[in-house]
């Protein structure tokens, strides 16, 4: 690893605290890109129909080409790519366990709102990185397309269905409780998030950077559902 960015970059050189900050946050994101990309490739063969095949399809390959940025610059920082996803690679796997869908709805409820607020945390905690890797990262969590697919198909299903706003509400509370659990799992078990939690959230203590931290988390948990006609 070194401590610099290259030299075709006009940012100046980076400290080593700022190297490492840098990739471990491109290591989460990477691993969440790398899940995004095998669940929408699952997605996209079990979409009922072509449209949706498609477009999931499409966007399997766009999770692909993100990877590959944050690996561009995870290498610019002269780090190794599997190596520092490595510490973040089950992160999802209790969650994913603990939040098996039983419907298309639901598998498709979860991508939005489940998955949505591990990127919401990467947003919050790329707030203390160098400015090149935060643009980096910021890029790579834009949305692709996908919020929309799910406000548009849930909304048709919903018209054929009136019973499935209510069922899918239930599923969004669940959803929601296990990924904030995911979150604190992290910060228990890896010290450098709780270290950039406490740069990117100034100004506050441990327990008042995670408590503000969870009320945004649940503040744009709460702003999807309602994009979905859910209640939160």
């Amino acid at each position: 690893m070194t401590g610099q960015t290259p030299s075709s970059t006009s940012a100046p050189p980076l400290s080593h605290d700022e190297v490492g900050r840098a990739l471990a946050v491109l290591g989460m994101t990477a691993s969440s890109e790398l899940a995004a990309f095998s669940r929408l490739a699952a997605d996209a063969a079990l979409a009922p129909v072509l449209g949706q095949r498609l477009e999931l399809s499409g966007l399997a390959g766009t999770a692909l080409r993100r990877l590959e940025r944050i690996g561009a610059r995870v290498r610019e920082l002269g780090g190794d790519l599997e190596t520092v996803m490595a510490p973040f690679s089950g992160v999802l796997v209790d969650f994913d366990g603990r939040t098996v869908p039983s419907t298309w709805w639901e598998r498709l409820l979860k991508a939005y709102v489940g998955y949505g607020i591990a990127d919401d945390f990467s947003r919050i905690a790329a707030g203390a990185l160098d400015p090149v890797t935060r643009e980096i990262v910021l890029e790579v969590l834009t949305d692709d397309g996908h919020a929309q697919l799910v406000v548009d198909s849930l909304a048709a299903a919903g018209e054929q269905d009136p019973a499935l706003a209510s069922r899918l509400a239930l599923w969004g509370r669940r959803l929601v409780g296990e990924a904030l659990g995911v979150v604190q799992r992290l910060l228990a078990d890896h010290a450098e998030m709780r270290d950039l939690l406490g740069a990117a959230i100034p100004s506050a203590d441990g327990a008042e950077a995670q408590s503000r931290l969870f009320a945004t988390l649940t503040a744009e948990h709460t702003r999807r559902m309602d994009r979905l006609g859910l209640t939160a």
